[in-house]
C-alpha cells in the first residue's frame, strides 16, 4: 500500500542528484576557470579556498566578485 507524501527511495536518489548536479558543477566549472586565469599575488590560491571549503556559495561569490580580479591578457598585433 502507497501512502501519500512519503518519498521512496527512486525519489530520494533522484532528489539527492539535482542537488548534488546544481552543487558540483558551478563549484568544478568555477575552479577550472580559476585554475587557468591569472590573478595578481596570492588571489589564485584565496579563491581555490574559498571555492573548495564553501563550494557552491563560494562558486557564486567567485563569479561574482573574482573573474573581475583576473589579470586581463594584452594582445599585441606586431
Amino acid at each position: 500500500m502507497i501512502e501519500l507524501g512519503m518519498i521512496g527511495p527512486f525519489q530520494m536518489m533522484l532528489i539527492l542528484g539535482v542537488v548534488f548536479l546544481f552543487g558540483f558543477i558551478p563549484t568544478i566549472i568555477a575552479l577550472i576557470d580559476i585554475l587557468k586565469s591569472k590573478f595578481e599575488g596570492n588571489n589564485k590560491i584565496v579563491w581555490v579556498l574559498v571555492v573548495l571549503f564553501l563550494n557552491l556559495i563560494g562558486a557564486i561569490l567567485y563569479f561574482a566578485i573574482g573573474k573581475n580580479q583576473k589579470i586581463k591578457s594584452q594582445l599585441i598585433w606586431t
